[in-house]
């Protein structure tokens, strides 16, 4: 494990790429660390571990693997820190790979299945009006999506079986049909929803790094019905894709191998 300060020089010097995987919590942290060569010191626990690094390769890559948080604004300021610390010390990532379990709008994305997003999207971001809602956009300001590189985002739909969709990111989980219905009136292309997508998106975009969400189907976006949801399975699901992405991380860019991020 690595604590966000700690001022270590480049890690994995002989890596071809650096990848920054953000999770929300330490046991999607460990889903995602599970799939690949374990180099840190001891394994990530909770919750000592929850805003630590776990450090593992895939392949010739560095990864790097946070449980950030959860929600959009504590993803959103762990995965600078990181991202700002990792530039300062010259061992800037190549790409940054939001990820965890998620809910899935049925029946475009089944239980377990996995959602790679095509446009990562702040749903819940704006004002309630007579007439509905209205995204802080449309308010005159700000910014409601990011567009992950299309070629990237087949890629990883290509190596993992992933569904191509939107990714909804809210600050408070839908529990009922009618706010499911309305989720979806907005976004005809919406596959899942989760917590933290958009908030790695706005600290990857600020840094100029690449970044892609995937997530893997817990439960179903609607009414709260735990006995219906498959957390576990989830999470071998998990565990399964992202132990399929080294392909995508050892051939990004000669830019990101070399560990730069763009300012």
């Amino acid at each position: 494990m690595t604590s966000l300060t700690d001022p270590p020089g480049r890690p994995d010097e002989g890596a071809a790429a650096r990848v920054l995987v953000v999770t929300a919590v330490a046991a999607e942290q460990d889903a995602v660390a599970g799939a690949f060569r374990d180099t840190s010191a001891a394994p990530a626990h909770a919750p000592a571990a929850a805003r630590t690094l776990h450090r593992v390769t895939a392949g010739g890559v560095g990864v790097d693997v946070l449980a950030a948080g959860v929600g959009p604004a504590a993803a959103a300021a762990t995965t600078a820190t990181v991202l700002a610390a990792a530039a300062q010390r010259g061992a800037g990532y190549g790409l940054v790979v939001s990820t965890g379990i998620g809910g899935g709008f049925q029946p475009g994305a089944p239980l377990c299945s996995l959602v790679v997003a095509s446009r990562i999207v702040a749903a819940d971001l704006g004002a309630e009006t007579a007439e509905g809602f209205v995204p802080v956009t449309g308010l005159g300001f700000g910014t409601v999506e990011h567009r992950p590189d299309a070629a990237l985002v087949a890629r990883v739909a290509e190596v993992t079986g992933a569904r191509t969709g939107a990714v909804l990111t809210v600050s408070t989980v839908t529990g009922t049909a009618a706010r499911a219905t309305a989720l979806r009136d907005r976004h005809p292309d919406a596959l899942a929803e989760a917590m933290e997508g958009f908030g790695v998106a706005e600290a990857a975009a600020a840094v100029g790094c690449p970044v892609v969400e995937l997530r893997a189907v817990s439960n179903a976006v609607g009414p709260r019905d735990r006995e219906q949801w498959r957390i576990g399975d989830a999470l071998k699901a998990l565990t399964d894709a992202t132990g399929r992405l080294a392909p995508v991380f050892e051939a990004l860019p000669a830019g990101a191998r070399s560990g730069a991020v763009a300012q």
